[in-house]
């Protein structure tokens, strides 16, 4: 009996043990499963990993969280929002490679995925929820508002702002927070930082919200310059800081969390933000427009090269559509006629995004190599009415001459409508040409190194806002004024 009890205590104990090691063997099974599964479910992360690096998209005007500093010669972003992303990509095995763009183009940037990660300085808010994802807060901060030295007798809070004029960074949180809290107030959105502060400066408006960190780095380098205590009415989102991700990345996520709760550990954001404080006194130095000749010089190349790849291309372009608009083929006209007036009835930076952001979904085309091809398409069209309009301008009696001598529609064309035509409209296609070169300004926005993007680089990195701009004029001055010259010359030799 005491054998037979034994036994069946035997056989019950196997019985459990065989019990928990299945139940373990479907859970680790389950747990591999999820991680399988979890990874397939991230492109993005898997795009990472294949690569070798991960793209992070900011906006470098937003002193200490993201700015740039020049050493010989060479600018590099750095601040607090860097150094994260530099954690984040140590910790994920990859390099880490940045992309520069407008603040209100970055969201789009990760959505088509152009970047894989945003951090510049941007608020977890419930509306960008409903497009990307967003990790941990990070770092959490408040709210503040910027006036002139001066002003401080008339300014004290928020209300003190009742009928006056104020202005934030296009698309951000402190912009809703102005537009909702401020009342009475005129609020005005502005692309860049470093701009706020020449519009505050210059007086263009009378105070500017900014977040609490950033106010700071610039009163301290700006002795003009105050900070207010607002006091906004702020919830979680208002005052944190997370790091954006495509919707649909939970490895990358996942990762991306225990990185921040390292360096929350590790108290390593007080360590980053006194880093960039010393950035921040030596970018003050030397604020010299000499010093930074390189920056201008880079920006002048770049432009060159924008504009002449858009002249070569869009008169090439230009030429076809023009010959396709006088075609005695119906569905050729209307395919020219359809292009030229689509093109000219939108706006060349509404091309340009296209181009760099919706091709993006299709192809991922450098943003330099994006902004020549917007140009080139733009001008084509423009070019085109150009031509065609000399082309008509040629008297009929010269084709008929043409045409009575033997010539067939090619030769005509060639040697009797063109030549005639070119002298007729070279003065328009020389305005196109110069103007060509000041629109190919608006390639900046997508992060290409122009002229403008240079001056916007020097004003960052100066906190002086009207001396960049004054250079940066000069120098289109003298490019356009040159190129004027070069086609009054050479109308001369067609005269």
């Amino acid at each position: 009996m005491n054998k037979e009890i034994a036994m069946r205590k035997e056989k019950t104990f196997f019985n459990w043990l065989f019990i928990i090691f299945s139940l373990c063997l479907v859970s680790t099974g389950v747990v591999i499963a999820d991680t399988v599964h979890a990874t397939t479910k991230d492109p993005t992360y898997q795009r990472i990993r294949e690569r070798g690096y991960i793209v992070l998209g900011t906006s470098p005007d937003y002193a200490p969280y993201e700015f740039q500093t020049s050493s010989n010669g060479k600018s590099k972003d750095v601040g607090m929002d860097i150094s994260v992303a530099k954690d984040i990509a140590h910790d994920l095995g990859v390099k880490l490679k940045i992309k520069n763009m407008d603040f209100d183009s970055l969201l789009v940037g990760l959505q088509t995925g152009k970047v894989d990660m945003v951090l510049s300085g941007m608020n977890p808010s419930a509306a960008r929820r409903k497009s990307v994802d967003f990790s941990n807060v990070y770092y959490q901060g408040g709210q503040s508002i910027i006036i002139n030295q001066k002003d401080g007798h008339l300014f004290k809070d928020k209300n003190s702002f009742h009928q006056r004029k104020v202005a934030a960074q296009t698309g951000s949180i402190q912009y809703n927070l102005a537009k909702k809290q401020i009342k009475g107030a005129s609020v005005r959105g502005i692309e860049k930082g470093t701009d706020l502060i020449l519009a505050l400066q210059t007086n263009k408006v009378d105070g500017i919200v900014m977040e609490k960190p950033t106010a700071e780095a610039y009163a301290a380098n700006n002795r003009g310059l105050k900070i207010l205590n607002a006091h906004f009415k702020l919830n979680d989102d208002e005052t944190s800081t997370a790091v954006a991700l495509p919707k649909g990345s939970p490895v990358l996520k996942a990762k991306i969390n225990q990185t921040i709760a390292r360096i929350k550990k590790q108290k390593r954001l007080p360590e980053y933000l006194k880093t960039a404080g010393t950035y921040l006194k030596g970018n003050t130095v030397d604020t010299s427009m000499i010093h930074y000749w390189k920056y201008f010089a880079l920006g002048v190349g770049y432009t060159i090269l924008i504009s002449l790849v858009g002249v070569c291309f869009g008169s090439i372009i230009g030429a076809l559509l023009a010959l396709m608009r006088l075609s005695r083929h119906t569905s050729l006209r209307a395919i020219a006629l359809a292009y030229v007036e689509f093109v000219r009835g939108t706006p060349l930076m509404v091309q340009l995004m296209l181009v760099y952001f919706g091709l993006g979904i299709v192809v991922n085309l450098p943003a330099l190599t994006a902004g020549m091809i917007a140009v080139s398409l733009n001008s084509a069209a423009y070019v085109a009415e150009v031509i065609r309009g000399g082309i008509n301008s040629v008297d009929e009696g010269q084709v008929e001459a043409a045409q009575s001598l033997g010539l067939n529609y090619q030769d005509r064309l060639r040697f009797v409508v063109l030549p005639q035509a070119l002298k007729n409209i070279w003065p328009a296609l020389g305005n196109e040409f110069i103007s060509l070169i000041k629109e190919s300004s608006i390639v900046s926005i997508i992060g290409v190194t122009d002229l403008i993007y240079q001056l916007k680089i020097v004003q960052s990195d100066t906190y002086r806002g009207v001396a960049p701009i004054l250079v940066a004029m000069v120098l289109y001055f003298v490019l356009t004024f040159s190129l004027s010259r070069l086609l009054k010359f050479y109308e001369g030799k067609f005269n």
